[in-house]
């Protein structure tokens, strides 16, 4: 079923409606995979002989262990708002969790997890992450390659993010193992979580977000994260779509006698005559 056939009214105000239920339950996962004094609970892997394995700081790992430990609360959370979660079942497909409405299953949810750390020096700015592909099933929206189910066909795309601090290289021991009983002795390599939602334009810089792969970059000053301010906050969810499928695609006059590709949100606004007024800039730091 594409979501075509729900009227624009329709699709606003589900989307309204899913992204107040899903804050308020973000609003507890704090507490619920954190200690009383902000350390993560996941300490590390137990095996029969009740040892327990420190786990490594790679984003890549605790990403994932940490989809793994909030899977029973956002589940739970899914059934008592009538929806059927479906996971993505390969690596590097989106979304990560899907959302279907048992009512109507032409409402569905793209729901992505995303991590990132706060910089030791700046507190008000984090690593950043990645917002997906612009590329594939982006620009094709119909298309059901490295997608559960087609990008046209969800009725917004979301970020349920977490912020944290990364516990500093020199406390964490890879090879650390320990009994059971001593577990607290493991220093979790993530602390003071701080979890988000936001529809995923709202979080979007205009730099590709990860070297030479087709990712969509985000913004990285925490504050403007936490309230959804990226540089199309203002010009609106159709300029984020026109310029991320037409992304490097576009030449205009380079003003030399040459031409050069677009990939500069200003230079685009420029070029389909928009209004540069609405730009919201990247910052870097607070004032």
């Amino acid at each position: 079923m594409s979501i075509s056939n729900l009227s624009e009214g329709e699709r606003a105000a589900a989307k309204a409606s899913f992204r107040t239920l899903l804050a308020a339950s973000v609003e507890t996962l704090r507490d619920y995979v954190c200690d009383p004094d902000g350390q993560w609970a996941i300490k590390g892997f137990i095996d029969t002989k009740r040892n327990v394995y420190s786990i490594s700081s790679d984003t890549k790992i605790t990403s994932k262990i940490l989809e793994i430990h909030i899977f029973p609360r956002v589940l739970e959370f899914a059934r008592e708002i009538g929806f059927e979660l479906k996971l993505c079942e390969h690596q590097n497909h989106y979304p990560d969790m899907s959302f279907v409405s048992l009512a109507d299953p032409r409402i569905r949810f793209a729901v992505d997890l995303k991590t990132t750390y706060r910089s030791p020096k700046n507190q008000s700015r984090c690593n950043g992450f990645t917002l997906g592909s612009h590329g594939g099933y982006f620009r094709n929206r119909g298309l059901t390659k490295n997608i559960l189910f087609p990008y046209e066909t969800y009725a917004a795309h979301f970020c349920l993010g977490a912020i944290y601090d990364r516990a500093p290289a020199s406390s964490i021991d890879d090879t650390m193992i320990v009994n059971l009983e001593d577990l607290t002795s493991i220093t979790s390599v993530m602390s003071n979580m701080q979890f988000f939602v936001a529809e995923k334009w709202q979080l979007a810089s205009d730099r590709s977000g990860s070297g030479n792969t087709a990712n969509i970059g985000s913004i990285d000053l925490i504050p403007d994260i936490l309230s959804g301010q990226g540089m199309f906050a203002l010009l609106g969810e159709g300029w984020f779509d026109d310029y991320w499928m037409n992304y490097g695609l576009i030449q205009a006059p380079d003003g030399h006698g040459g031409f050069s590709k677009i990939k500069k949100l200003r230079d685009f606004v420029t070029y389909r005559g928009g209004d540069l007024a609405l730009l919201n800039p990247r910052r870097s730091k607070l004032p």
